[in-house]
């Protein structure tokens, strides 16, 4: 069973009332996106409020506005971001992506989700676990959608997806006039299996890049490229 907190150097996350836990693939995300440059950024999909509070924590220009459709969840993402130094720059929205939409918000440079991607599996009896987990309430069309209106020029669209979904998302993406700049793949070891891929996507035409990141050695120790990308948020590092 999961802790019902999750302690990093520079805040607390509380998680008892969310679906979807601190898990090491939205650690990477948060820590690995680039959001260099960016004065505005949404995050879609807040959850505990995780992903706004790593990206404030290294982008202190940056003011963050996310979405959680979720009660629960926003609630505590709500007091998570209330607790931590950076409140003044994250602004939590209870809503669906939609009804955000409807609010015409100002585009954003940096947009960055880990979003749910199951889209035809057997569901749990936790409701609130397939949501977070299960396209019906955000598909893919819809984050799409909303990044063509309210990405910047030269903005960057960051999503954290397993590599077949991942894969799915980019030809979606693509149609759509978005092209993929840059591919992180996390896997468990060294050629190891693959646990997710990052997809950094712009309106900018470019020769894809591609690295690779490996969580732990064969002997389970974190990698040092692990360690050193997480070194400013885990305590043990």
């Amino acid at each position: 069973m999961a802790n019902n907190y999750f302690r990093f150097k520079q805040f607390l996350i509380r998680q008892d009332q969310c679906a979807m836990k601190v898990c090491t693939d939205s650690c990477v995300l948060g820590s690995a996106a680039d959001v260099s440059g960016a004065r505005r950024v949404l995050d879609i999909g807040a959850g505990t409020g995780l992903l706004s509070l790593m990206v404030a924590q290294r982008a202190p220009e940056a003011f963050l506005e996310a979405v959680e459709i979720d009660a629960a969840a926003a609630r505590q993402a709500q007091e998570n971001i209330a607790a931590s130094p950076w409140a003044d720059r994250i602004q939590l929205f209870s809503l669906s992506l939609q009804a955000f939409e409807a609010t015409q918000p100002q585009p954003f440079e940096v947009i960055i989700s880990n979003p749910p991607f199951f889209q035809a599996s057997l569901k749990s009896a936790d409701a609130a676990k397939n949501q977070a987990k299960h396209t019906e309430t955000l598909s893919f069309t819809e984050i799409l959608s909303f990044a063509h209106r309210f990405l910047t020029a030269e903005g960057r669209l960051h999503i954290l997806l397993p590599p077949h979904e991942a894969k799915v998302f980019a030809q979606e993406a693509h149609q759509k006039g978005f092209f993929t700049n840059h591919i992180l793949w996390l896997e468990a070891t060294p050629q190891g299996k693959l646990l997710r891929a990052i997809h950094t996507y712009s309106r900018r035409p470019s020769t894809v890049t591609e690295s690779v990141l490996a969580v732990r050695e064969k002997d389970h120790a974190y990698t040092a490229a692990f360690r050193e990308l997480l070194k400013d948020y885990y305590l043990i590092f």
